[in-house]
């Protein structure tokens, strides 16, 4: 992974540390990271809801929880 030098503001990486509860800057830039594009993609999914008709039952829905 290449390195980059941006500037952040210390004082909200300070308190995204704490909330995160992450122990490094880079834990805690790369678990906001993560929580945004899980946001992005819950909302692409509830656009969807009533338009796409997905055939899955509960059994189905927890194996692929488990798969991750």
């Amino acid at each position: 992974m290449p390195r980059m030098m941006v500037e952040i503001d210390d004082t909200l990486l300070e308190e995204a540390r704490r909330v995160s509860g992450t122990r490094t800057k880079r834990a805690t830039i790369e678990a906001g990271l993560r929580e945004l594009v899980r946001r992005r993609k819950a909302g692409e999914l509830a656009r969807l809801v009533g338009k796409v008709e997905i055939a899955l039952t509960p059994r189905d829905l927890r194996a692929m929880r488990e798969g991750r």
